[in-house]
């Protein structure tokens, strides 16, 4: 027996299709949900396979600015709802920001000033009674808002909850053409009232044009899987100095200057590879551990084990270790553009193209979904 001809299938038809099954499309789903809307989901791998779950698992906030705070303390609420509605992981936890130079403390208090409650500065007794430091620590800071989740279970735990609600998922399946109500994909057609388009940098496989005007790239991010070198639980995030390079919202502190131009003159290689060295203490203990960032609107596909070692030289200094174990290394690749933080088009009528494209989409996606439904659907 041989298969229908494609365009003879059955179509699929929701009041929503989406295009993408990483955070930006399923936080999405979760709002359609909650306005009593039929959902669609549409994603090419059999699971998520992508940015969603090769990050820190780290929500963000404090460090936002602007609109991006505004949908990271939505999404912060939406998560810890989520946790308990799908069952995953979560820990409001915050994060410690290591100060290791006298002008990165003084960002922090200058950072205090402005934000107020949301940040609680630490001296170096402080920062040692919750993460483990090396002898160059001079203090810190505490920013209590922000959590955290494991990402490797949280976006499959919530596409699970998704479809005990009712979302149809179309796992497997690549969207060839985006229509206006019409989604045609390697399976069928999928008919909707709207259509939300939530591919991250995929934008420019529908798009280009589009892409090119927003000056869409790829930024790629070599991470790692350490063991931890000590036998204790850090709950908190753990930024470095770098990480104040590296997010708007310490962009306003009068010292941060300092801080760039002595990073630059200490580790130009590194500052010029956009160092964030951070870490994140897995459920099972293990740290997940980076990162560098590399843009390119088509990336080689090799990493650079020097910046490994750095990355892991960095850590041991911060964490006062002797050389740390790695288990896993991986690429995580993401949407940027110099232009803006995000990206909210309707390329066609009834059609959002949607992405972050500021490499927080776990931290604001559960916010600014809610936006964009508001605007097409009205």
């Amino acid at each position: 027996m041989t298969s229908a001809p494609l365009l003879a299938r059955p179509r699929e038809r929701a009041d929503i299709v989406i295009v993408g099954a990483g955070i930006v499309g399923l936080a999405h789903a979760v709002d359609a949900v909650r306005r009593g809307l039929s959902v669609v989901v549409v994603e090419r791998d059999e699971h998520a396979v992508g940015a969603s779950v090769r990050n820190f698992g780290h929500g963000c906030v404090t460090a936002q600015d602007g609109p991006a705070l505004e949908y990271a303390l939505d999404a912060r609420a939406a998560w810890i709802r989520l946790a308990k509605e799908a069952g995953f992981w979560v820990r409001e936890c915050g994060t410690v920001v290591v100060a290791r130079a006298d002008d990165e403390r003084a960002v922090l208090e200058e950072f205090r000033d402005r934000r107020g409650d949301q940040v609680r500065l630490l001296d170096r007794a402080d920062v040692e009674a919750r993460v483990p430091v090396g002898p160059d620590a001079v203090g810190g800071a505490w920013l209590p808002l922000d959590i955290r989740v494991n990402p490797r279970e949280a976006v499959h735990a919530l596409a699970s909850w998704l479809a005990a609600q009712g979302v149809r998922f179309l796992w497997g399946t690549a969207a060839l053409t985006i229509e206006p109500g019409l989604v045609r994909t390697a399976r069928g057609d999928v008919a909707a009232t709207a259509v939300v388009l939530a591919a991250g940098h995929d934008l420019d496989r529908h798009f280009p044009d589009l892409a090119d005007e927003a000056k869409v790239e790829r930024c790629a991010l070599q991470m790692l899987r350490v063991r931890a070198p000590w036998d204790r639980a850090v709950d908190p995030a753990v930024f470095s100095g770098f990480s104040l390079l590296r997010y708007r919202g310490f962009g306003g502190c009068p010292s941060l200057s300092a801080v760039r131009a002595r990073l630059e003159a200490e580790h130009p290689d590194l500052v010029a590879a956009g160092l964030n060295l951070m870490l994140t203490q897995r459920p099972d203990g293990d740290l997940t551990l980076g990162d560098t960032h590399v843009y390119g609107r088509t990336l080689d596909p090799f990493n650079a084990e020097v910046l490994d070692e750095a990355v892991l030289a960095q850590a041991a200094r911060l964490l006062g270790t002797g050389p740390l174990r790695v288990v896993e290394r991986w690429r995580g690749v993401y949407a940027a553009s110099p232009d803006r933080d995000f990206l909210v088009e309707a390329p066609l009528p009834g059609v959002r193209a949607v992405a972050v494209t500021s490499g927080v989409g776990m931290t604001t996606a559960l916010g600014l979904a809610p936006r964009v439904l508001d605007d097409l659907l009205a």
